[in-house]
This record gives structure tokens, C-alpha cells and sequence, in this order.
């Protein structure tokens, strides 16, 4: 990633910005869960929850946690349990909108999945909705059509997975 881009552990300052950024991603799709499920997630682990800051602005946000593999959290509910798991679920990925397609988000996840390794994690796993499915193919990322997702992510979505070594 560019040294225009810096990547640290998300900050409760930080949260008026991703929620917009969350907002602006996802809310003419109906995905958008708010403020107080966003955070439910970021409590749950928040060793595992970065941002991406440009010239000091906070442009675009990665949220993870230990969650079982082949299960994903509900975007209609906060999360209430924090899991012990050997699996990374990345729950949220948004990048600015005149960030993408610069491969921005391919740094990002990157950048992810080195932690996941320092953290022993043994698999990442992800829900791609309208389409990113295509993208995380590319990433290495199977798809497990298998596993019944949650109505709230949309009628496209596919869970996905990808060991991390």
C-alpha cells in the first residue's frame, strides 16, 4: 500500500466517520445495520477492527472477529457473545467511493490476513454481497454455497473462506 495510506486499530473517535462510510455503502441496497450493531461487532474483538486513514481522514474501515466457521453474525442483530474460534470472520470491508478499483481493498485485506497469521488463526472467512464474490475468487477465497446466509445480507450473498497460509 501506497505511504499515502495508513492502517491502525480502530478508535471510538473513529466511529462517526464509519458509520458514514457504512451508510453511504450499503444503505440504498437495505444493508446498512447502524451505529449500535457496527460497534456490537468492534466489541466482540477489537484487536481485530482497523481503519484506513488518508492525509488523516479515516477512508474506509475493516471489522473482524472469531466467529465459527461456516456461521456468520445476523446484520438485523448486535452481537452479544464473543466467540473463540480459530476463523476470522472479516464481517465488513467499505472503502471510500473514489478509492476503489485502485486495489485499496486487496492492501487491506492483505495487510488482515498478515495479523491473522501473527494471531494463529487458521481461516478468514467472509460474506461477499452484490457481487464481490468475484473479486475474493480472485483473492483465493472459496465459496461455500453450502451455507445458508442470513436474509439480511441479500439475496446474492455467499459465504466464503480461505485459509491463511
Amino acid at each position: 500500500m501506497s505511504g499515502e495510506f495508513l492502517i491502525r486499530q480502530l478508535i471510538d473517535d473513529d466511529w462517526d466517520a464509519v458509520v458514514a462510510l457504512e451508510h453511504d455503502a450499503y444503505a440504498a441496497d437495505g444493508l446498512s445495520e447502524g451505529r449500535e450493531a457496527l460497534q456490537s461487532r468492534a466489541l466482540a474483538s477489537p484487536g481485530t477492527c482497523f481503519v484506513l486513514e488518508q492525509h488523516g481522514a479515516v477512508r474506509g474501515y475493516l471489522l473482524s472477529l472469531p466467529y465459527p466457521p461456516l456461521r456468520c453474525p445476523d446484520l438485523a442483530e448486535a452481537e452479544s457473545t464473543a466467540f473463540e474460534s480459530g476463523n476470522l470472520h472479516v464481517h465488513d470491508l467499505v472503502i471510500a467511493e473514489d478509492l476503489r478499483g485502485r486495489e485499496v481493498a486487496e492492501d487491506f485485506m492483505g495487510y488482515v490476513r498478515a495479523r491473522a497469521v501473527e494471531a494463529g488463526f487458521q481461516q478468514i472467512s467472509m460474506v461477499a454481497v452484490r457481487g464481490a464474490d468475484i473479486l475474493l475468487r480472485l483473492l483465493g477465497y472459496r465459496a461455500h454455497r453450502e451455507v445458508a446466509v442470513p436474509a439480511s445480507y441479500g439475496r446474492r450473498a455467499v459465504y466464503m473462506s480461505m485459509p491463511v497460509r
